[in-house]
């Protein structure tokens, strides 16, 4: 990687953090087309992650769809199954926020698998994961699988101590038995 694509990297992450998002976009941006010209997959995965987040939070949601299409299928070509498990479940988030179920589900499908064959993964992205997907199940009515997914999901958010995580699933679980 090239010094100036380095020195972009730092400039987006830091708009970033600093939550000056028009800025962070240009930066990525810029960083994202010197990181394809330099072939540099493993370091273009993650960017494309940030710049389709930074998207996301301005708004600008078929932009940020595409940016974690191209990730989802860098990821497919390096050996990195747990950031393709996150990549994943983001863009089925965009397609769920779409109104595209039939585009959601497998995402969620796909990274829960992930997710549950990695014995380093994370408890609580599990827990997203399967929120995720018991948000989908919840909106399209499927009452027995969703409230199946809001207890694991509870369970996991109960172990990892988060306390949202507990409130939410509780209400969704009460709101499926009214």
């Amino acid at each position: 990687m090239s010094d100036h694509t380095r020195n972009l990297i730092d400039r987006a992450t830091q708009a970033q953090h600093d939550r000056r998002l028009t800025d962070a976009r240009t930066a990525w941006t810029a960083a994202v087309e010197l990181l394809r010209q330099e072939d540099d997959r493993p370091t273009l995965g993650p960017a494309l992650r940030s710049l389709a987040e930074i998207e996301r939070k301005l708004h600008d949601d078929e932009a940020g769809r595409s940016h974690y299409e191209e990730a989802v299928e860098l990821y497919r070509h390096l050996d990195d199954p747990l950031a393709l498990a996150h990549t994943v479940r983001h863009l089925g988030d965009f397609y769920r926020h779409a109104h595209e179920p039939q585009l959601a589900e497998p995402c969620y499908r796909e990274a829960l698998g992930l997710y549950r064959a990695h014995p380093e993964a994370a408890p609580l992205d599990v827990a997203n994961a399967i929120r995720s997907m018991a948000v989908l199940k919840s909106e399209a009515g499927a009452v027995d699988e969703a409230r199946a997914l809001w207890e694991e999901a509870k369970q996991l958010y109960t172990a990892t101590g988060i306390e949202a995580g507990v409130a939410e699933s509780s209400r969704r679980l009460a709101q499926l038995r009214d």
